[in-house]
């Protein structure tokens, strides 16, 4: 993830040096070579999707964007990139609080799971589980919810799910329920990182993920960070917020484009781009020309 883009860009190339000296370890070969099942350990992939997203970012308005946005807003993980490219936290300092975050996260109680839900819109998921002990973790799109809470009560959530009308119940590869109430024990730990972590002014709004609000002082994001690790991520309300404040143009920055897809699939005429390699930053900064 972020080789091409390293390879093309100096910019993007210099976000993986500054990652290594900030963490004290080679992120750079983690993220290029792998292996994956070390990538995908909670505690790297939290630092490495960030790093890969600034890589993204940095080559994108190195490289012929023309103004910055008129709006940030990031999904879970992504809310601490949009924090960065909004000026409200230096790099390094983000990167070392998402690597404790991740692990913190990865230590959690591994006793938890998450599912995504297809064909049922949040109202009718959070309906169908309730009383389940499963709860809703992402809001993510019209038709695809992701749920979360202890694995042993999976398996009724499912069947009520199912009952309700669900197309597919898909268990997904992760170690604890994230953005759960389990998530609470981590809480204390990730509140003391935060708080010890220096914030800048904002240079452009944030939408932030636990209340899909229009924040402009970073200093709210001192008790959102802590309180959406246990909470669920309000996407769909996030992007329809990004809207009803004008946006038009989404630009997504990292490896993939997940959150391109959610957005077309919540705003089906919004004008959409990601960029996780060169090609994809070329049609990216036609699309905003």
């Amino acid at each position: 993830m972020g080789k091409s883009l390293g390879d093309a860009f100096p910019e993007a190339a210099r976000t993986y040096e500054e990652a290594n000296d900030a963490l004290g370890f080679d992120l750079r070969a983690l993220c290029w070579a792998g292996p994956a099942a070390e990538l995908e350990r909670t505690a790297n992939a939290q630092p490495a999707i960030l790093a890969t997203s600034i890589a993204a970012h940095r080559a994108f308005m190195a490289h012929g964007a023309t103004a910055g946005p008129r709006i940030l807003a990031g999904h879970s993980l992504g809310e601490f990139t949009a924090l960065v490219a909004g000026g409200a936290i230096e790099f390094a300092d983000a990167l070392r609080l998402v690597r404790k975050r991740g692990e913190l996260m990865q230590a959690a109680d591994t006793s938890g799971g998450m599912a995504a839900v297809l064909g049922l819109d949040a109202d009718a998921v959070a309906t169908a589980i309730d009383g389940t002990g499963i709860v809703v973790a992402n809001d993510n799109a019209p038709g695809q919810v992701v749920v979360t809470g202890p694995l042993a009560a999976m398996p009724a959530a499912t069947e009520k799910l199912r009952a309700a009308g669900a197309k597919r119940v898909i268990p997904l590869k992760v170690s604890g329920a994230f953005h759960s109430p389990a998530m609470r024990a981590v809480a204390p730990q990730l509140a003391e990182a935060i708080r010890a972590t220096p914030f800048n002014g904002l240079k452009y709004p944030v939408i932030a993920n636990v209340d899909a609000q229009l924040h402009e002082n970073s200093s709210d994001f001192v008790t959102l960070l802590e309180k959406q690790v246990h909470s669920p991520v309000q996407w769909v309300a996030s992007v329809r917020r990004a809207a009803g404040e004008g946006a038009t143009t989404f630009v997504e920055f990292g490896a993939g484009n997940v959150l391109t897809g959610l957005v077309k699939r919540i705003l089906p005429h919004a004008r959409t781009a990601n960029v996780s390699d060169p090609e994809t930053l070329k049609e990216a900064l036609d699309l905003v020309r």
